[in-house]
């Protein structure tokens, strides 16, 4: 396979895309992250979520520490070029660190932010070390 589709990224100046992973049954948004040229090569070579860790400075595969991975069914590309949709199958049902389904946990309402998605499973009982 050649690497010519990665040409047709629009990559950020810091070397970056953004991408939302998608919930590839019920449509939810999971989550959104940052991948490299190396994160999104490996995304679709191996069919299992990896995106560039901007805090750790390293490439990360979804689920390492803590089971929970993202297995691929999709790949698109935003008519700008400039976002990526992963359509994935999450293992364990839990995409966010704080052991929720999706990171988009918060609603506003009025002026403030109110979580109305559950926690489904503890981060410390998800994680070795504590986030």
């Amino acid at each position: 396979m050649s690497d010519n589709w990665l040409e047709k990224v629009n990559w950020a100046a810091d070397g970056l895309v953004a991408a939302i992973a998608q919930d590839a049954g019920t449509g939810s948004v999971l989550m959104m992250a940052w991948m490299n040229r190396e994160a999104f090569k490996l995304t679709v070579q191996t069919g299992e979520a990896t995106y560039w860790s901007r805090s750790r400075k390293r490439l990360w595969h979804k689920g390492e520490e803590s089971g929970n991975i993202q297995r691929v069914q999709e790949v698109r590309l935003d008519c700008d070029g400039d976002v990526v949709l992963l359509k994935v199958e999450q293992d364990g049902g839990i995409a966010c660190h704080t052991g929720r389904a999706s990171c988009f946990f918060s609603r506003l309402e009025q002026d403030k932010w109110v979580e109305i998605d559950p926690v489904l499973k503890a981060p410390d009982e998800i994680y070795q070390k504590k986030i």
